[in-house]
């Protein structure tokens, strides 16, 4: 029988969701094992293939002692280390559980029903979910070759715009555009609405190509700058995120934020990490170099059909677009031993994302992908 809804209340006999959470379609992780159950090396959550600092695992490891005790609820001595590397006032900074609890705040703060969360097509799939949690529109903008197009998002802003997000490098296609583009984005937006650049990659980019963001968010009241300790940091696993902007956004995902959303061990662990900027440059160079390496593999299969798309983060977007299918690739890598995330949900189902590995792993992918084209090693 269908439901019936007398006033406020439904007769069902159960709780009922809302109707907007009931749109969401839930998160997927990437894969750590075939379809028979065998692990892979896992190449499809973009984790850092160098592992930890050692400091950082040694502040995880006397951190045990304090498993009783309630963590830091502001996370003090981290936003002071957090705004020491980067420059920033720690007053305008908050953490989360993950970059991923605070991209949901910011939706949650800013945007609700008949309000509308924009951002460009083939961006990350927390988005749309943020949008939908708290019963906002999620709006896709046109994208062009996959990355984001300025002119189409600020085309796509209406009276109900409230929040515009940004992956910038992009997540999944890898692609990042320019400060003065991120300027222009912002300039071209009114100034109620909330812009959001999300920089989990950002440490993957130059040096001096990672403080754009973090000015704008310092010289205006609508800009929130997310950042994570899950990839370069290598501590997915303690889910720890932060985000700096005016102190009146800091208020208010302050607000709604949880109270002890970051674990003892988690903020030890990332103020650990954060003194050891050397691991940090051994990251990024690692990734630089071997990123290189597998797109110049690719290139050298083109006549084959699979393309790379340009990226500044620690993965490659590989396009199937000749006789190969991206399905194929994913069986023969995951017979090699490899998990690769396959993304027909996101509208992509000819590109497999394959994270940056360690040297001798993308070698066997790189052997892999060749003999699947026919090529001899």
């Amino acid at each position: 029988m269908d439901k019936v809804v007398i006033g406020l209340r439904s007769m069902t006999g159960r709780p009922t969701p809302k109707p907007w959470i009931n749109a969401i379609h839930a998160y997927v992780p990437g894969k750590a094992t075939a379809s028979d159950g065998r692990p892979l090396v896992k190449l499809s959550a973009n984790e850092n293939p160098l592992g930890t600092s050692p400091a950082a695992l040694t502040a995880l490891e006397q951190a045990r002692g304090a498993a009783a005790d309630y963590p830091d609820p502001d996370s003090k001595s981290l936003r002071a280390k957090i705004a020491e590397v980067h420059g920033l006032d720690p007053e305008r900074i908050v953490c989360g559980t993950g970059s991923d609890e605070l991209l949901n705040l910011a939706a949650q703060g800013f945007a609700g029903i008949g309000d509308e969360v924009l951002f460009s097509r083939f961006s990350f799939s927390v988005y749309d979910i943020a949008a939908r949690r708290c019963g906002a529109s999620p709006i896709e903008a046109p994208d062009r070759e996959f990355t984001t197009c300025v002119d189409a998002l600020i085309a796509a802003v209406t009276e109900s715009t409230r929040v515009v997000f940004l992956a910038n490098p992009n997540n999944p296609t890898g692609t990042w555009i320019p400060g003065d583009e991120v300027a222009r984005l912002h300039s071209g937006l009114p100034a109620d609405v909330l812009l959001v650049i999300d920089e989990a990659y950002g440490e993957y980019l130059a040096p001096e190509e990672q403080s754009a963001a973090f000015a704008l968010a310092a010289a205006h009241e609508n800009v929130l700058v997310t950042r994570t300790f899950s990839k370069i940091y290598g501590l997915a696993a303690e889910r720890i995120g932060w985000a700096t902007g005016a102190p009146e956004l800091i208020d208010t995902l302050n607000r709604i934020r949880g109270p002890f959303n970051v674990t003892a061990s988690g903020q030890r662990a990332a103020l650990a990490a954060l003194g050891d900027q050397d691991f940090v440059a051994a990251s990024r160079e690692h990734n630089e170099r071997e990123r290189r390496r597998f797109a110049e593999a690719l290139a050298a299969l083109g006549n084959h059909g699979l393309r790379a798309v340009p990226s500044e983060a620690n993965f490659l977007l590989v396009l199937f677009e000749g006789d190969v299918s991206a399905v194929a690739a994913r069986d023969a890598l995951a017979n090699t031993g490899y998990a690769v995330r396959h993304l027909p949900g996101q509208g992509l189902p000819q590109a497999l994302r394959i994270t940056i590995g360690r040297s001798d792993d993308m070698t066997r992918v790189i052997a892999t992908l060749r003999e699947l084209c026919g090529e001899t090693a």
